[in-house]
């Protein structure tokens, strides 16, 4: 984006400032469906909280929407909070829906996609991670 007029949302850095922050998936899924930016690959995407050791994203996906292959330098933890998603690692295709998850190590190339809609919590635990290994290469 060109300038801060063009943000969606305050920097992360003001999002994420202080010791204790509180989530109300429901209301940012509601948000996040609601914002005007064009979809990319039928899904938007928004970051809940961002540290050195923790990052959550959550995804609203269009039926048809997808988020093509990549991998995490963390432990990833992807939970659909409606609808159905599927994980395709390069061992297996998951499908996953409210009250599942799935786990995948650190480097885990992975895609999702999501036949009817869904709605995902994307979780990575950065714990551990070696310095100067690469960031998660998801957008904001």
């Amino acid at each position: 984006m060109s300038s801060s007029q063009d943000r969606l949302r305050p920097p992360p850095a003001e999002r994420f400032a202080g010791p204790e922050h509180k989530l109300d998936f429901d209301a940012a899924r509601e948000k996040l469906r609601r914002e005007p930016r064009p979809l990319k690959d039928g899904h938007n995407q928004v970051t809940l909280f961002h540290s050195d050791t923790l990052r959550l994203l959550l995804f609203a996906f269009e039926p048809g929407g997808s988020l093509p292959r990549h991998h995490a330098p963390g432990v990833v933890m992807i939970q659909p909070l409606r609808g159905e998603i599927r994980v395709t690692t390069p061992s297996e295709t998951y499908s996953l829906h409210e009250g599942e998850a799935l786990v995948l190590q650190p480097e885990v190339p992975h895609d999702v996609d999501s036949e009817n809609g869904a709605d995902m919590l994307l979780s990575v635990a950065m714990a551990g991670r070696r310095p100067g290994s690469a960031e998660p290469n998801y957008e904001e």
